[in-house]
């Protein structure tokens, strides 16, 4: 790539919780690599409900303004560290990116080096940008969330999301018998194209559907809904199961009322998993992508925008219409 850095660049910036008119285009200076740090050319970002949630005011501890975004895929631009040669490809994600610092929402973003993985791949940026975020909120859902070496089956609640689509492959990759739900009856076949063994129909109440296809309930049992579902999705798992929330899909921060002597089950362990770099390691990532790139692997994702329309992912994200993971270009 061209060593020559521009002394600005195209970004969003949100000023003011609200809508997706609230991301305005603009052109900032270009970040510099203090030590620690990686300077990324950004090519491909996924958008993340976590961004939705800061975009509309709902994330403590974010202030404005602030360039929004969690993860990016690109060449580092510039470097202090001898391990990360400019040129080379990684990707980058979480570590405070988009929330205690400027994020992924630029053609250039500075991370620690902490949250920057080297990867090796082929994949199109567009099928890249899709997958950093996914895959390692996904693998630390089933593997420090769930310990999912030690069971046979998992429930994955909010079946359509991206990371439910990721954690259906990663299941099922990792011989669990998976069983996927959604509200709708035409999604049904989308899931158990992406892998699910069993779909059902969430009208609210699943348990006792649940507990149709499992009598004794499941060893695991992923919600990505969130406390809107999570006391129904508690009476799912069997007992010395592990339940463990990672979205926030229904939109609500807290359980009211909770009584855990009511909510919990005898033997069912509650448990929540937020994200972070480190529950990966760089060749757990680069695993994933290569088994992505033989097609052994498959993640469905959803649309691909260019930079210019990067306001309208976030109005997909809005009316729940995405079906899937978007990525936006910045190329």
């Amino acid at each position: 790539m061209n060593n020559a850095l521009p002394e600005t660049m195209p970004a969003y910036v949100i000023h003011a919780a609200g809508g997706p008119e609230r991301l305005l285009a603009t052109e900032l200076p270009l970040p510099q690599a203090e030590p620690g740090k990686i300077l990324i050319r950004v090519r491909a970002f996924g958008l993340n409900r976590s961004e939705w949630f800061t975009r509309r005011g709902e994330s403590p501890g974010v202030t404005f303004p602030r360039v929004l975004g969690i993860e990016c895929v690109g060449e580092v631009a510039a470097s202090n560290d001898s391990g990360l040669a400019v040129g080379q490809s990684v990707c980058a994600m979480m570590g405070g990116m988009g929330r205690a610092f400027d994020g992924s929402y630029a053609h250039y973003t500075c991370v620690p080096r902490a949250s920057v993985f080297a990867i090796d791949t082929t994949l199109s940026w567009a099928a890249f940008g899709a997958l950093p975020e996914m895959l390692q909120t996904t693998h630390g859902s089933l593997h420090t969330g769930l310990e999912i070496e030690r069971a046979k089956t998992l429930l994955v609640r909010g079946g359509t999301s991206s990371i439910a689509y990721a954690a259906i492959a990663l299941g099922r990759a990792a011989g669990l018998r998976v069983t996927a739900t959604t509200r709708s009856r035409a999604k049904a076949d989308t899931l158990v194209d992406a892998g699910a063994h069993d779909v059902l129909i969430d009208t609210g109440t699943l348990a006792p559907a649940a507990r149709k296809v499992m009598r004794n309930g499941y060893d695991r049992v992923l919600d990505l809904i969130g406390t809107t579902t999570l006391a129904d999705s508690l009476g799912a798992a069997a007992r010395g199961g592990i339940v463990c929330m990672t979205g926030i899909l229904g939109g609500a921060w807290t359980l009211e009322a909770f009584r855990p002597m009511d909510v919990i089950p005898t033997g069912v362990k509650l448990t929540a998993y937020s994200g972070d770099a480190g529950d990966i390691t760089a060749a757990e990532l680069q695993r994933y992508v290569s088994l992505i790139e033989r097609g052994e692997l498959k993640v469905k994702t959803g649309p691909v925008l260019p930079f210019a329309r990067l306001r309208e992912g976030h109005e997909l994200m809005d009316a729940n219409a995405a079906d899937g993971k978007i990525v936006v270009l910045t190329d």
